[in-house]
């Protein structure tokens, strides 16, 4: 297949926009069935799946030679600049720079987790003051990528690469040269915001570049570093900040930014496509890597940038995210930010040692997402084989019970066996208590955000920034009354409210959506 050639819109075949009421080839109200409600920012993007047997014949032969099938979810264009048209090890490679880039968001907001106590010193802070400069950005980066997503659909994903990356590593620089607390909170805010496209912008690339069929294992893809970010910033920088001090921790974070900014640049293709009403004469290469102007023509709305908070209005997203977050809060926040000051005190660690800590939750993230990933595309693909027919999303949410129940498990070990080690005798059984709680969370994060992606496509995007500004806000929010929480009923005590937060404020609503949800949603379409 030539990269380089470009194909225009498919002869014969008119893509209007489905819900412009243009009517053209397409039958208004079927397309309606297929896409429930436009989102402002994303219209003209997807050629309906059921409108496969009105392609002409020029656009069938290429998706035959490209794919050999027509059975694609979604359907593709006939245009190899189309990201469902690239070959696989490019799809993979941009992903791979998707992923790193949203691991990168969480790995510089922990990285200065083993530094809390050398920073409190140099500051003349407390620690759980210290600990504030990390929540700060959880919080940035929260709420952050409502401004970063509409532009993105705009003027497209590749652009705002090269700006988050480059920003990033300015701010990283002044947080470097900063010698008050003030000056290196504001440089970390800064550096939060430029950073913060990828965490939630990232599950609408996956969804604009793979097939339906292998969305569950590339959406675990990101997710996975996404949960690793949090871990393996302190675990690495805890080396850096114990041998040459916890200011090149910030130098570091500056020259990564600064290699993935050189990565884009040559490597980073744009995968915003308009397939409806948007004709493309341009060659693929151009227009991936060359074409640094406005992708979509349509006005921006300033409903815009807040557009994603009104994803509440459905059960499919808002449940999902909101028992995904109370796992998030006490399975990734807690057992991170928390670290220090429990381990502190009752070992008397270093930078080095405290960082040490989080190879547990590294490792039980990277089993979470063996067992979530793979798993989860192969469960809908057995029932889909039994049935005769693709399965209801819901089915999906059975895998997610046995990461509540692990995250439950591991939240109590973690809690209780910390309470009783012995002050200066450290063991490793907290550790295991933070692996398997990692490993739930991994399951539970990949099988609810794929199914709320599954259940709502043409809000893909924005259910990546709505989960992150939902996360993100119970994150930061933790931090302020953990502490208080150990103080009044112990480590153990609260390893057992947790699990019990956990199943039910997160395990009984998600059993309530997979009895109720396909009702639910199907009502919804219909009003």
């Amino acid at each position: 297949m030539d990269e380089e050639k470009a194909v225009p819109e498919a002869k014969g075949f008119r893509h209007e926009d489905p819900l412009s009421g243009n009517g053209g080839n397409l039958d208004h109200e079927k397309t309606r069935s297929t896409l429930p409600e436009a989102e402002l920012g994303t219209r003209a993007t997807y050629i309906p799946t059921d409108a496969a047997a009105n392609l002409p014949q020029e656009h069938r032969d290429y998706l035959i030679k490209r794919h050999g099938t027509l059975e694609l979810d979604p359907i593709p264009s006939d245009d190899p600049a189309d990201p469902y048209n690239w070959p696989e090890w490019k799809k993979i490679s941009n992903l791979t720079l998707v992923a790193f880039h949203a691991c990168m968001t969480t790995f510089i907001a922990a990285g200065i987790i083993p530094a809390f106590g050398a920073i409190a010193e140099e500051l003349g802070c407390s620690v759980q003051r210290a600990s504030y400069l990390t929540s700060l950005q959880i919080a940035v980066l929260g709420w952050a990528p409502l401004f970063w997503k509409p532009v993105a659909n705009r003027y497209g994903r590749r652009p705002v690469w090269l700006i988050s990356t480059i920003g990033s590593m300015l701010f990283n620089i002044g947080c470097a040269k900063s010698n008050t607390y003030g000056s290196l909170a504001t440089c970390r805010a800064f550096s939060a915001f430029f950073i913060s496209p990828p965490i939630a912008i990232g599950s609408g690339v996956v969804t604009e570049t793979f097939f339906k069929k292998d969305r569950g294992k590339y959406m675990g893809i990101w997710t996975l570093l996404v949960t690793l970010g949090p871990p393996s910033g302190p675990f690495f920088m805890g080396f850096v900040a114990y041998h040459v001090g916890y200011v090149w921790i910030f130098w570091i974070n500056a020259i990564i930014n600064a290699i993935q900014f050189l990565t884009y640049l040559f490597l980073g293709p744009e995968t915003r496509y308009m397939r409806l009403n948007a004709p493309h004469h341009q060659s693929a290469f151009k227009q991936q890597y060359l074409t640094l102007q406005r992708i979509d023509p349509h006005p921006l709305n300033p409903l815009e940038f807040i557009q994603p908070l009104f994803l509440a209005r459905h059960a499919a997203i808002l449940i999902p995210t909101i028992s995904y977050s109370i796992v998030f809060g006490f399975a990734s926040v807690l057992l991170t930010v928390e670290i220090p000051q429990l381990f502190l005190p009752k070992f008397g660690f270093n930078p080095q040692q405290i960082g040490l800590q989080f190879l547990g939750m590294i490792i039980g993230s990277i089993i979470g997402e063996q067992l979530s990933g793979r798993l989860s595309d192969w469960f809908i693909r057995a029932r889909e084989r039994k049935v005769g027919r693709p399965p209801q999303p819901e089915y999906r949410l059975w895998l997610s019970y046995a990461g509540f129940l692990l995250a439950m498990v591991g939240v109590v070990v973690f809690g209780v066996r910390t309470q009783q080690a012995a002050p200066m005798h450290w063991n490793v059984t907290p550790i295991v208590g933070i692996a398997i709680a990692a490993a739930g969370n991994q399951i539970v994060t990949t099988v609810l955000v794929t199914y709320a992606v599954d259940c709502h496509q043409e809000h893909a995007a924005s259910i990546g920034v709505f989960v992150n500004v939902v996360r993100s806000t119970w994150g930061f929010i933790g931090p302020f009354w953990f502490p208080d929480m150990f103080a009044g009923i112990g480590v153990s005590g609260s390893g057992g409210l947790m699990a019990g937060l956990i199943f039910g404020a997160g395990w009984v609503p998600v059993a309530v959506q997979q009895w109720r949800g396909r009702g639910w949603r199907e009502g919804g379409r219909k009003d």
